[in-house]
């Protein structure tokens, strides 16, 4: 290096993110933040532009639901805008309290613990339970959140093919004598495809390894099983899953993550996860607002936004094929449009969005690289004539780039 590059160097330590930060630009994968003008509905302002919202994980339209709004309110009148403290601490409201009996009765289990985010409560968890005396089994497409709280745990991590169970079981016969914990790890819904993992095999495998069985459920709260009560309903695991995780910022329409499961579960990570130690307890209103939201679900108005969902999720994908477009694994309102080379992917969002629809790219790190696609997500608020609109620019945006 040049005295003149060692002094640059010298001068600014940080110029490595500058050059980095270029490159991606360079490449076309570094798209700007969209910013939001307004409510986040079916249809909505992005950057000035109205368009229709194939973004959003509002599965259920609940964002902007009135019952969530009144609770909300009602909750910063009677308790404040915050918590003022950890829950460890001064932090836990009686209001923190019903929301997590609530869920666990929900859900069909003994307890849960509500953390401040789906992220935290995965990495919290899997960090908490396990150590570097420990084994853990994941699927090789699992959320970054499981990844990370792996790493942290400092347990030995083994990955299987996706969805491959007879390659889970040769890593469990090859790690038989393995003197430690063993987990299995999956998600319930795979956020990047919308398929839906072979829960019932691994909950067999669990019980004949004798390994704690533990599922992200974040895309499929709200979204499968009866009152969207998730995969372990959906596919009738009840009893075989240890530790169950869900969101709170998708279908439920607010924010944060909760994990459900055993009495003793529950009250040992209140004593071990480290973000629920570490991290301010959520605000009276979103607590408030996530209790209106299960509430809803437990009723005839939650059964039928869930099935108005799928309906909506089944014509989507309907018209989609009908104009060409493949993603033969999604199994939810999910939908994948594989494009393969992230700066085409990202030009092909970008003029989707200037023609209406907002359907955001994905690359790398978020999917492997040369898998790049749009994402497009439905909701039981979107109209049919907005969703054959949605389908028309597509397929219009799609040719001409050689998606199609």
């Amino acid at each position: 290096m040049s005295d003149a590059g060692t002094q640059t160097t010298k001068g600014n330590p940080t110029q490595y993110i500058s050059d980095q930060l270029s490159e991606l630009r360079a490449k076309g994968v570094a798209p700007k933040l969209r910013v939001l003008e307004g409510e986040q509905k079916a249809v909505c302002t992005f950057d000035g532009r109205e368009v229709i919202n194939l973004a959003s994980n509002n599965y259920l339209g609940l964002a902007t639901h009135k019952a969530l709004r009144k609770a909300s309110v009602d909750a910063v009148k009677r308790l404040g805008v915050g918590a003022g403290a950890v829950r460890t601490i001064a932090g836990t409201m009686q209001i923190h309290m019903a929301l997590e009996e609530q869920i666990a009765r929900f859900k069909n289990v003994e307890a849960c613990v509500v953390f401040q985010s789906g992220f935290t409560a995965n990495a919290g968890t899997v960090s908490a339970v396990l150590g570097k005396e420990d084994l853990i089994i994941s699927d090789e497409l699992n959320h970054a959140s499981i990844i990370d709280g792996a790493r942290l745990s400092k347990a030995t991590i083994k990955v299987f093919k996706h969805k491959d169970v007879a390659d889970c079981e040769r890593i469990l016969q090859e790690h038989a004598s393995f003197p430690g914990k063993k987990l299995i790890i999956t998600d319930g819904v795979f956020s990047m495809d919308g398929d839906i993992a072979p829960l019932p095999a691994l909950c067999g495998l669990a019980e004949k390894y004798g390994c704690i069985m533990m599922v992200d459920d974040a895309h499929s709260s709200g979204v499968l099983g009866r009152g969207g009560r998730g995969t372990v309903d959906h596919l009738n695991c009840h009893g075989r899953v240890h530790i169950q995780v869900g969101t709170l910022s998708k279908a439920i329409g607010s924010m944060g993550g909760y994990v459900c499961g055993s009495r003793d579960l529950i009250d040992f990570l209140y004593l071990r996860a480290r973000p629920f130690l570490f991290s301010t307890s959520h605000p009276p209103a979103t607590a408030a607002a996530c209790a209106a939201a299960f509430t809803l679900l437990d009723s005839p108005e939650g059964e039928r936004l869930v099935k108005r969902l799928w309906a909506n999720t089944k014509f989507f994908k309907r018209e989609l094929k009908k104009r060409g477009f493949q993603f033969k694994a999604s199994e939810t309102p999910i939908i994948p449009i594989h494009v393969g080379d992230a700066a085409k992917a990202f030009e092909f969002s970008k003029k989707v969005f200037e023609a209406g629809v907002f359907a955001p790219a994905v690359g790398y790190p978020t999917v492997a690289e040369g898998k790049a696609r749009l994402r497009a997500i439905v909701s039981a608020a979107h109209k049919r004539d907005q969703l054959l609109k949605a389908a028309d620019i597509l397929r219009e945006v799609a040719r001409p780039l050689g998606i199609l």
